[in-house]
């Protein structure tokens, strides 16, 4: 039978490599440029964690577009991807909104998720243009 000590060292060691392993993993996520943190806790907690993930979202599209607008094979491709760039980001708005006017705090959820996944779709659509 263990002592309560063994048990006690026991959980502290497992406690310690589960907190090891997590934190390998989160910066490893960062390194890699994509946002992991769960949005848990209260609705307004949920809101302000999915507008924090767009936004890195949006640093990462930004940075891509400014890529892509470089890469582009002349003045007709790059102005052609200056008014794709602002019709999506017009659709997004509008398309999120929609979510945003439903009922109950969960239509707030909703539109923050719309927000982050869809400009999430975004910055890997346009990371990708020059790798097709």
């Amino acid at each position: 039978m263990k002592s309560a000590l063994t048990t006690g060292a026991s959980s502290l060691a497992l406690l310690m490599a589960a907190a090891f392993i997590i934190a390998a993993s989160s910066a490893r996520a960062g390194d890699q440029g994509d946002p992991e943190p769960s949005c848990d806790g209260s609705t307004y907690q949920m809101v302000e964690c999915l507008k924090a993930k767009t936004a890195q979202w949006d640093k990462r599209m930004n940075v891509a577009y400014q890529q892509a607008l470089k890469d582009a094979a002349g003045d007709k491709q790059r102005e052609q991807l200056r008014t794709a760039q602002r019709l999506w980001i017009q659709y997004r708005d509008a398309n999120c909104l929609y979510y945003d006017l439903g009922e109950g705090t969960i239509a707030r959820l909703d539109a923050g998720e719309c927000m982050r996944s869809m400009t999430e779709a975004r910055a890997k659509e346009l990371e990708n243009l020059g790798h097709q």
